[in-house]
């Protein structure tokens, strides 16, 4: 029998993973907040997966983090500001040596879990799959990408991985998951805090070439101060051609202020605005676009960490 993959987080990548999981035949279950929203789903009846223009339901089975049954494989899809709190309710259900997938933006949170949860094995996850949500309970597949998942602290690479190929998810084991993570936090900064700013999609930064480029070359030195040289590389490149390729989406974090969402701001420019100061590394067009958001944050009525 397949071990069951618990899924904690019914947004847009839990339910991406969930549906797709599920389709293939693999045992899976949501874990939802609480008793009100284990209810909504069970009114609901389904998750729903769009694809191609086609609608397809999946009645993944649900549960609230309360439930009894053991979890030797979780896969965390909530934000990462929700992440260890998540984690921590669910704590008593760990089973011994028990994996747990972290799918969180920025960096951060992945070391906060690996610190609560010692007895499990944690897998830093990087994906550049697109989906988002257009009601309760239904996920559209927005954007074919790739999932990168490795284990800092041990190579070796899970055999579950099938799991992920029967399923159809895009993905590679990687022995260099802490670069890769610092490479996407590095692009997460270049433009999604000016996407907010500007007010506009990833495509509208076209405009501020000067102010992307002056970006990029602090966080690469930032990276090269980290221990991360390889993440540095070409990094301006790097996010001209995501901008050019995501021209018509907007960032996440626009997405979040639009929709008066929180943001991951902490895990994002805040974490690399602390590890800055920690290496005394003077990154003064960082640190002021940092007080930029907040200062529009705050005007927005929403919070800044």
């Amino acid at each position: 029998m397949s071990t069951t993959w618990h899924v904690l987080g019914a947004g847009s990548l839990g339910t991406l993973w969930a549906t797709r999981l599920a389709r293939a035949g693999m045992p899976v279950k949501l874990i939802l907040r609480d008793a009100a929203r284990l209810q909504a789903y069970e009114t609901a009846g389904a998750l729903t997966l769009v694809e191609h223009g086609a609608a397809h339901q999946y009645a993944v089975p649900a549960e609230t983090p309360d439930a009894h049954q053991p979890i030797n494989r979780l896969l965390v899809a909530c934000k990462a500001y929700d992440a260890q709190k998540a984690v921590a309710q669910l704590l008593p259900r760990l089973a011994p040596g028990a994996e747990i997938i972290l799918l969180q933006n920025g960096l951060g949170s992945q070391d906060a879990v690996a610190a609560l949860a010692p007895q499990a094995r944690c897998i830093y996850a990087s994906s550049t799959e697109g989906a988002f949500r257009d009601g309760d309970w239904r996920v559209v597949f927005a954007g074919h990408g790739f999932t990168w998942l490795g284990d800092a602290g041990h190579p070796v690479a899970p055999v579950w991985l099938d799991d992920l190929s029967a399923a159809g998810i895009p993905h590679e084991w990687s022995t260099n998951i802490l670069t890769r993570l610092w490479r996407k936090l590095a692009l997460n900064c270049a433009i999604n805090p000016l996407t907010v700013l500007h007010d506009c999609r990833n495509g509208g930064l076209q405009a501020h070439r000067c102010e992307v480029a002056t970006l990029c070359g602090e966080l690469a030195e930032l990276l090269e101060r980290c221990g991360q040289p390889a993440a540095a590389e070409n990094l301006t490149q790097e996010v001209e051609r995501v901008i050019q390729a995501t021209a018509a989406n907007y960032s996440s974090m626009h997405q979040d202020v639009a929709s008066q969402r929180r943001t991951e701001i902490s895990y994002l420019l805040g974490y690399a605005c602390k590890v800055a100061a920690r290496h005394q590394v003077n990154l003064p067009h960082l640190n002021q676009l940092q007080q930029r958001l907040i200062s529009h944050l705050h005007s927005l009525g929403l919070p800044s960490d």
